[in-house]
C-alpha cells in the first residue's frame, strides 16, 4: 500500500523557537515507520537552522516579514503544492503560516488537522489582556476559518484540550486527544560526564536544573527568589540555568540573583543541546519547571526519560501524570509554592530517596510519554479521513524492532 503522505506547517523549525519545533521533529520521524511520510513547511529563511535529526524533506519559505510571518511566497507555494499531500497538519496558531495552510487546503480539497500546542490557553487572555482583545478580533476575521476547515483540532492531553474550549471553540467542532511524547534518549552509561567536562566546576555539587526557553511565563524569577531562600545551608547546592532568552531578560535574572546574594550559586549555560543536553539531564539530582502556562513540557518529559524526578507547577498541563505515578513534586505557581517545593527538596530528600524516585520518574516516561503511542494514534486518525471508503492508506501494525 502506498504511504500518506503528510505536510506539516509551522512558523518555524528553529531549535531556538521552543516546543512546537521539537514536537514536528518527533511527530515526522515517529509517524515514520507507521506508513507516513512527512514533510515540512515554515516561514524560516533559507539560512534557518533546523534539528539535523529530522527524517524528512523542508521547505522553507521565508524569510517571512514580522513576528506575525506574513508571507506571499508561502501563500503561492501552498497554492501549487497543497494538493500533493493527503493531509496537512498546522502546527501553533495566531500567525500567517496557518492561514497559508487553510488557503492551500482549501484550494486542493486536503484534509486539514490543526494542532494549536497550548496557545488556545486562557493564561494568555488572562496574562495580556490587550493581547486578547486583538486575538478576538483577528480569530473573528481569520483563525476560525482555519479551525472551521479542519477535519480535527489535535491536544496533547486531555488537561489542553478542557482549558483550550474557552473562547474560541465552537463546542461543534471536533477535538481530539492524539497524546505527545519523546523518543528514548540515548544510551550513556557514563551518567552525565559530558556535562561534568564542560562545566567542571559543577562536579561534586547538587545540581538543581532549569532547562527551557528563558521566558517570563517560565516563572525564572521565582525559581530564583526560591532557591535564594535555601542557598544559604546548602552550600554545596547550584542552581544551573540553561536556555536561550534574549539579553535583557537573562540580564535581569543575573542582577536579580547578584541581588540575592546567590550569584555564585547560579549557573548560566545558554542553551545545551546533544549530548551535553541529555548529560545535564541525568546529572542534574532534580528538574525543575516553575512554569505558570506550559501546555506540554518536553523538557519535563525528557527528564522524567533521563530518570531524573521533577519539581513543576500545577500550571504544567501534565502535572496530573507525573503526581500520580509519584515522579516528583507538584507545586502552585507562586514564591510561596515554588519556594516550598525548592526547601522541601533540598532539606529533606536523601539519596535512598533520590534514587527511588529516579525509578518512578523513569517508569511515569515508559508509561505516559513514548512518542510512538501518539504517533500512531495520529496517522489512524488522518488515514481515516483521507482514505476511500473501505481502504487504509497507512499500516497500524507497530514497526519492527531494531
Amino acid at each position: 500500500m502506498m504511504p500518506l503522505r503528510v505536510l506539516h506547517v509551522v512558523r518555524s523549525l528553529d531549535p531556538r523557537a521552543g516546543g512546537v519545533a521539537e514536537a514536528v521533529v518527533q511527530l515526522v520521524n515517529h509517524m515514520l515507520p507507521y506508513g507516513c511520510v512527512g514533510e515540512v513547511a515554515s516561514l524560516d529563511g533559507p539560512d534557518t537552522p533546523v534539528s539535523e535529526r529530522l527524517l524528512g524533506a523542508v521547505h522553507r519559505l521565508g524569510p517571512a516579514r514580522g513576528t506575525y510571518g506574513l508571507s506571499m511566497d508561502a501563500m503561492r507555494w501552498m497554492r501549487e503544492h497543497a494538493g500533493e499531500y493527503d493531509a496537512i497538519v498546522v502546527h501553533g496558531i495566531w500567525q500567517f503560516h496557518s492561514i497559508a495552510a487553510r488557503y492551500g487546503a482549501g484550494r486542493s480539497g486536503t484534509p486539514l488537522f490543526v494542532f494549536p500546542h497550548g496557545m488556545l490557553d486562557p493564561w494568555f487572555q488572562r496574562t495580556y489582556p490587550r493581547k486578547h482583545v486583538k486575538k478576538l478580533a483577528y480569530w473573528a476575521l481569520a483563525e476560525r476559518w482555519v479551525f472551521r476547515r479542519a477535519r480535527a483540532v489535535l491536544f496533547t492531553c486531555r488537561t489542553e484540550l478542557e482549558l483550550a474550549r474557552e473562547p474560541f471553540l465552537d463546542r461543534r467542532m471536533p477535538l481530539e486527544v492524539t497524546g505527545f511524547g519523546i523518543a528514548p534518549p540515548p544510551d550513556d552509561p557514563s551518567g552525565g560526564a559530558a556535562f561534568f567536562e564542560a562545566y567542571p566546576a559543577l562536579r561534586g555539587k547538587r545540581i538543581l536544573l532549569f532547562l527551557s526557553r528563558i521566558h517570563e511565563k517560565k516563572g525564572c524569577d521565582l525559581l530564583i527568589e526560591a532557591f535564594a531562600q535555601v542557598a544559604g545551608r546548602h552550600p554545596d547546592v547550584r542552581l544551573v540555568i540553561a536556555g536561550p532568552g534574549d539579553d535583557a531578560t537573562v540580564d535581569a535574572l543575573e542582577r536579580l540573583a547578584d541581588a540575592r546574594g546567590i550569584g555564585a550559586q547560579v549557573v548560566w549555560t545558554g542553551m545545551l543541546s546533544g549530548a551535553v543536553k541529555w548529560a545535564a539531564l541525568r546529572a542534574a539530582e532534580v528538574f525543575v519547571l516553575p512554569s505558570h502556562q506550559e501546555n506540554f513540557g518536553i523538557a519535563v518529559v525528557e527528564a522524567l526519560a533521563s530518570a531524573t524526578p521533577v519539581i513543576i507547577t500545577d500550571c504544567v498541563n501534565i502535572w496530573r501524570e507525573v503526581a500520580a505515578s509519584g515522579a516528583g513534586m507538584v507545586v502552585k505557581d507562586t514564591l510561596e509554592g515554588v519556594g516550598a517545593g525548592i526547601a522541601t527538596w533540598c532539606d529533606t530528600k536523601g539519596p535512598a530517596e533520590i534514587a527511588e524516585m529516579r525509578g518512578r520518574a523513569l517508569d511515569c516516561y515508559h508509561r505516559e510519554f513514548r512518542i510512538e503511542g501518539a504517533a500512531r494514534k495520529l496517522v489512524k486518525l488522518i488515514a481515516g479521513n483521507t482514505a476511500a471508503p473501505g481502504e487504509y492508506r497507512a499500516t497500524f501494525a507497530p514497526p519492527a524492532k531494531r
